[in-house]
């Protein structure tokens, strides 16, 4: 993947984004002429087949897999609550090793019982990670914007880089940042290769002050990138991150309930726009998008 090349083959696409079987979505996937992936949990849980019948749909497909997801709340709990989460991370990391993904996705704890204490949140990430070191597989550490204690960048860098674990690293998701508000200066307090994965969408506002309007909006009504409000502050992200030397993937997670209502392969093809969009334009300007770029189909 050559992400600074700008083409839009750089880009992925996510499951969760369309409605329908596995097989359905990875059909839509790959004849809307995207090569990789990024996979939930739920996709194989839920197979008919089992998860070994949704690994083989997934090695049939031919789609690159990139990451898989996603570990919730693990990190500052005691007792019976964190045995029951590291039994459920070890459950997860398992799946990703018998899928060939390289990397977990995890996020920063929403939950108000959970310890605000950084060295315990670092305590758990370094046990987190050394879960995974046997299997192979990294985890991409993302902050949620009403997270308890991590609720951006900065302060999920912080406690990834005190973690000290090779296989750890941060991953952005550019709702969060953006809901956030946080500056994309401080991206460059990261080295690039601390930072594993990239998972962007969109939104239909100008802004998301509260808590439940950042929860509600990203659950339900993400858009595609340059569907929403936030082109201009998407392509800057872009263009930072290839700026660094970044040149690991970019998936599309959108959350939307409208778009799961739809024929797959039309969805498919919105996300086949934005990433030409993103890969063949973006990419290959020297200044910052402009805002409402119009989203237009053309030829790869």
């Amino acid at each position: 993947m050559n992400a600074g090349d700008g083409h839009w083959s750089d880009f992925g696409m996510d499951t969760i984004s369309l409605a329908g079987p596995l097989e359905t979505k990875l059909r839509a996937i790959r004849g809307a002429g995207f090569s990789q992936v990024m996979l939930s949990a739920g996709d194989l849980a839920g197979h008919a087949r089992g998860v070994e019948g949704a690994i083989q749909a997934v090695r049939d497909s031919g789609l690159r897999l990139t990451a898989f997801q996603l570990l919730r709340d693990f990190e500052g709990l005691d007792g019976a609550l964190h045995a029951y989460k590291v039994d459920v991370a070890r459950s997860l990391i398992e799946m990703c090793s018998a899928l060939g993904a390289p990397i977990l996705v995890a996020t920063s704890s929403a939950l108000s019982h959970a310890s605000a204490d950084r060295d315990v949140i670092v305590r758990d990430l370094r046990k987190l990670a050394m879960l995974a070191v046997p299997f192979d597989v990294k985890v991409a550490y993302v902050a949620v914007s009403w997270g308890r204690t991590i609720a951006d960048f900065p302060a999920a860098l912080e406690v990834v880089e005190r973690a000290g674990m090779p296989n750890l690293g941060v991953g952005i998701d550019s709702f969060h940042a953006l809901a956030a508000k946080t500056h994309l200066d401080q991206l460059e307090m990261a080295l690039a290769d601390v930072i594993l994965t990239v998972q962007l969408s969109d939104f239909m506002v100008s802004e998301l002050p509260s808590n439940e309007e950042r929860m509600s909006t990203a659950r339900h009504l993400r858009v595609f990138p340059g569907e929403g409000m936030q082109s201009a502050q998407l392509g800057e992200l872009i263009q930072r991150l290839s700026g660094m030397g970044y040149r690991g993937d970019y998936s599309f997670q959108v959350f939307n309930d409208d778009y799961r209502q739809m024929d797959p392969a039309r969805v498919a093809e919105r996300a086949r726009r934005c990433a030409i969009w993103l890969g063949e334009e973006v990419l290959q300007r020297a200044i910052p998008v402009p805002w409402s770029i119009p989203l237009r189909s053309r030829e790869a």
